[in-house]
């Protein structure tokens, strides 16, 4: 598993917040750094593989849990 450096909980919030949040704590990140996100958006789930691809970060896992959904994204 891979060790996560910080978390970011969005639940509750709506398009695009948790995108602008995940930007924001993303960028608070070193290069190699994990960040955890979860998010009760379904539309989440398209928002984190399209952010992943326009910002050159890693998304190491995308999947649906009980609360939501969880990522996992490499800076």
């Amino acid at each position: 598993m891979t060790d996560t450096t910080a978390r970011l909980d969005t639940r509750g919030m709506n398009c695009p917040l948790p995108i602008l949040k995940t930007r924001q704590a993303i960028n608070r990140l070193r290069s190699g750094e994990v960040l955890e996100v979860t998010s009760t958006d379904p539309g989440s789930t398209k928002d984190m593989v399209a952010f992943c691809e326009q910002t050159g970060h890693e998304l190491l896992l995308s999947r649906e849990a009980t609360d939501g959904y969880v990522f996992l994204i490499r800076k």
